[in-house]
Formats: structure tokens, sequence, C-alpha cells
């Protein structure tokens, strides 16, 4: 059991962090690597897309929050970063639906996104008990102890690393201009994290929505299931295209 130390007011020093960390993380790699694979994108988006991207995040941040909350003992209002990112794909997508573009826009934000959280799981760790993101008790060698004498799983540190470990990953695959990291980095980067976290949901004590699965869990498998289908699209759209290359030239001569 290892003791942690925590403040209900140690969240936003670790929010104001995690903001800078994920701002100067996403500015390198699209210095770095980046720029030339969103040149085109950026041209089309328009200046509505980050507004459309804001409050697609904002709203889906306290929706999905709140609707686990205040389905808890003790009701209140709260936000999610699973909800952020599921509510900014969906403003997003349909933004780019109405303004008919097409491909991945999200590339850019790989690395703010996964550096921003792997910061802010610790912000919720050492906020403790008022934060809710607690795991369930259990026995295990490396539980926390967040105050009240009851030892826990650290879901946020296992977030948090699983996080890092793929940042890593990426990183690495991003300096080898991997063509999975510049195309479709955003769309792997949704299924690791609905994956790990719909894995942690089940050590968390949040009210269940539908069966064992709780908010999350149908947030997360949507994630994934998003992920996926866009992967799958893209390289099928790719293969279509290198074989219309490749094919024969039935051109009279």
């Amino acid at each position: 059991m290892i003791p942690v130390p925590t403040a209900s007011w140690a969240h936003l020093p670790f929010d104001i962090l995690a903001w800078a960390c994920g701002l100067a993380a996403g500015l390198i790699a699209y210095r770095w690597r980046l720029r030339a694979a969103t040149a085109e994108i950026a041209r089309k988006i328009g200046g509505f897309y980050f507004i459309a991207l804001a409050l697609g995040a904002g709203g889906g941040a306290w929706l999905a929050g709140s609707l686990n909350t205040l389905r808890a003992a003790e009701p209140v209002l709260s936000h999610s970063i699973a909800g952020a990112l599921a509510g900014g794909i969906a403003a997003v997508e349909i933004y780019k639906a109405v303004r008919g573009i097409r491909g991945s826009t999200g590339t850019v934000f790989v690395a703010s996104f996964t550096t921003g959280l792997v910061v802010g799981r610790l912000g919720c760790l050492f906020a403790g008990l008022p934060d809710q993101t607690f795991g369930l008790p259990t026995t295990v060698p490396w539980s926390v102890d967040l105050g009240d004498g009851v030892t826990r799983h650290p879901v946020q540190l296992y977030e948090s690393f699983t996080m890092a470990v793929f940042l890593a990953v990426y990183l690495v695959a991003l300096g080898r201009r991997a063509p999975w990291a510049t195309r479709s980095g955003f769309h792997v980067m949704c299924i690791c994290y609905g994956t790990q976290r719909f894995a942690w949901e089940f050590l968390k004590p949040y009210p269940t929505l539908l069966g064992p699965f709780n908010v999350f869990h149908v947030l997360c498998a949507g994630l994934v299931i998003y992920g996926s289908v866009h992967i799958f699209n893209d390289r099928r759209t790719e293969r279509q295209r290198t074989v219309s290359v490749s094919g024969p030239n039935h051109q009279p001569v």
C-alpha cells in the first residue's frame, strides 16, 4: 500500500500544467514532422472548424461526466476527458460533412491530447477522493491510500502509464515517418485510448448503464469502433488507388 498526499485543489495546477505540456508537445510534433502532412487539410478546414471543435469538446465533456455522476448516490455535475474527445469528434465530423472535407484532421492533436492526458491524470490522483476518479478497493501491492485508509487501484496511474507508452511508440513511429503515424495517428490513438479506458472502467465504482457497463464503457466502445472503421476505410481506399495506378493500360495505341 502506498499512501498518497491529496488536496482537493491539486487538480487545477495539474490541469494548467497538462494544457501547457499538451500545447508544447503538439507544436513540437507539428514543426518536427507534421507540417507537410497537414498542410493540405489546414487550407480546407477554415476558422469555424475550431469553434465546432471547442463547442463539441466542451459539451461532450460536461454531458458525459454529468450523465455518470448524476446517477451516483450523491448527484453532482462533472466533466470528462472521454466525453470531451467523443464530443469533439462528433462536432468535427458533422462540420467536415457539411463542408465536404475528407481525410483525417486530427493527426496534429495526437501528441497534445496524449501528453495532456498523461499529465492531467496525475492531478486526478493527487486531488484524492473529491475528484471521484478513484478505483475500487484492492489488496494488490501497488494499491494507494487516498487518505481514508482504504487501499484502492490507482486507476489514474494505469491510464497515465498506458497512454505514456502509446505516446512513446507514436513519437518513434513519427520520427521514422511511419505511414500510420502521419496518416492515421488520431484514429490509432482513439483505439488505444478507448481500449485501455474500457478496461480500467471495470476497476471504478461508477453506476452501471447497460448490464456491467457504465457510461464510459459505451463511449470508449464507440471510440474504438470509430477509429477502426476509419482505418479500415483508409486502407481500402489506399488499396484501390494502388490497384488503379498499377493496373494495365488499356488505352488504344
